[in-house]
């Protein structure tokens, strides 16, 4: 019974309420009331602060989050192994990736793992913003630049370019720039992470870095919109070799600047800061990482 109201909690703290969570697990709201009410006096602590609005974990609540998603992980393996053997996978995996390389690269990857693996199930959040990897109950997170919440597990997936480019519908129409000082007469296709604006860009190498603001007509927080933007002919992007390659490989977008090419950006694999994975994480993990160890780079003339 413990093991289940801690499911149960998990849940509640996933859909943001009791009444969602009893939504979600046909239970009634009075009956999550009591759950929750029993596994707090187990533990002898308050989970959650309630509000006629709003929950939020306490210290506590946020600490059993963290180590439940482990063991009920590990639960869950154990009765696979027994129910279908040691060898397969099953479960939920939630993860989380960039927008671009998200629809592209991690979608066909998750598509393979699932059809090897069909007792698996994933969960893809695609965000170019900021996500909280425990409060949000993802496993996975994959995100470019370093990593600031020193907590968090950390597997690197190498550096990637980010490469200065546009559709030759726009250079044709607008020219292209010879120096970095040149964008600012250009119109760029700006990218926001979150609350912050990707208009400050730090281009060159060394000693010598150039860094420009640039400005244009089109803002997004979706990464796969500002490539479709750039690919229509709009402006000018700064975007990674990973989203871009294949687009500048056939010639529908061309790399501008590269003389004055910023250095390479480490992409990252996040994981939450528990000491233990369940396989079926641990083997996502590892096709993913696979993946990108083997995509092709884009050559730097």
């Amino acid at each position: 019974m413990l093991l289940n109201n801690i499911a149960l909690f998990l849940q509640i703290v996933e859909k943001g309420s009791l009444t969602a969570a009893g939504r979600e697990a046909g239970l009634s709201s009075t009956t999550v009331s009591e759950r929750l009410a029993a596994l707090e006096a187990h533990y002898g602590v308050a989970l959650l602060n309630r509000t006629t609005r709003a929950i939020s974990l306490t210290e506590e609540g946020r600490t059993l989050v963290e180590g439940a998603k482990q063991v009920l992980g590990e639960v869950a393996d154990l009765e696979a192994s027994i129910r279908h053997g040691a060898e397969t996978l099953s479960g939920p995996i939630r993860i989380s990736a960039p927008s671009d390389i998200g629809r592209t690269l991690v979608s066909d990857e998750i598509n393979r793992f699932l059809s090897d693996h069909p007792a698996i199930s994933v969960d893809l959040m695609l965000s170019d913003g900021f996500v909280d990897l425990v409060g949000d109950g993802f496993d996975i997170a994959l995100r470019f630049g370093t990593v600031i919440d020193s907590s968090l597990r950390v597997r690197s997936l190498g550096l990637r370019r980010r490469v200065v480019c546009a559709a030759p519908s726009y250079i044709e129409k607008h020219g292209a720039p010879d120096k970095p000082v040149d964008l600012k007469q250009h119109n760029c296709l700006v990218m926001r992470f979150g609350g912050n604006l990707d208009n400050v860009w730090r281009l060159g190498r060394g000693a010598m870095p150039q860094i420009v603001t640039v400005r244009g007509d089109r803002v997004a927080n979706d990464g796969a919109l500002v490539r479709q933007w750039c690919l229509a002919g709009h402006g000018i992007m700064l975007k990674s070799e990973l989203d871009v390659g294949p687009d500048i490989r056939a010639g529908k977008l061309v790399e501008l600047l590269a003389d004055y090419a910023p250095p390479a950006t480490p992409l990252q694999m996040l994981f939450p800061p528990s000491r233990a994975q369940p396989r079926r994480v641990r083997a996502l993990a590892d096709r993913i990482s696979a993946m990108f160890q083997t995509a092709e780079p884009l050559q730097q003339d």
